[in-house]
């Protein structure tokens, strides 16, 4: 029988890929919140910033569980960059359906991170980490499923 703590480093691990990706989609959603524009403004500009808001919510849980676990979290921006697999959106000019569609990527990206983390904590007997991630991964789910609701697919 292992130990409760071997695979402590990959429940750690795990979270903070998923910190450093929750903050790379929460900033891009804030951006798209920020700069959408044409017919359906008031719409998206409202979904984009509720959806920011949930995300930005899960952060400071995530960041709790990494150090539940006994290790450090992310400590800056250079941090969360050198870690997300989200990638930034500098452009200028987006328009509304390219933000809906790279948000509902970028969603589903955040849901692959939720697996690994899900599989790392169920691997170390860490409970109460996959509980967490069950309703985080509802909600991420929820949102990929307005996005593309939004888009009629």
């Amino acid at each position: 029988m292992s130990d409760k703590n071997d695979n402590a480093p990959a429940v750690a691990d795990a979270l903070n890929a998923l910190l450093a990706d929750s903050f790379a989609l929460y900033l891009k959603t804030k951006n798209y919140h920020w700069h959408v524009q044409g017919p359906h403004f008031r719409e998206l500009h409202l979904l984009f910033d509720e959806q920011a808001a949930q995300i930005f919510a899960t952060t400071d849980l995530i960041a709790e569980r990494v150090r539940k676990n006994g290790a450090p979290t992310l400590r800056s921006i250079g941090d969360v960059s050198r870690r997300a697999s989200i990638r930034d959106d500098d452009s200028a000019g987006v328009d509304a359906e390219a933000m809906i569609r790279a948000l509902a990527g970028d969603n589903k990206i955040l849901l692959g991170q939720l697996k690994a983390v899900k599989a790392a904590a169920e691997a170390d007997g860490d409970i109460a980490t996959s509980g967490l991630v069950d309703g985080w991964a509802d909600e991420t789910q929820q949102r990929i499923w307005f996005l593309e609701a939004t888009l009629g697919y």
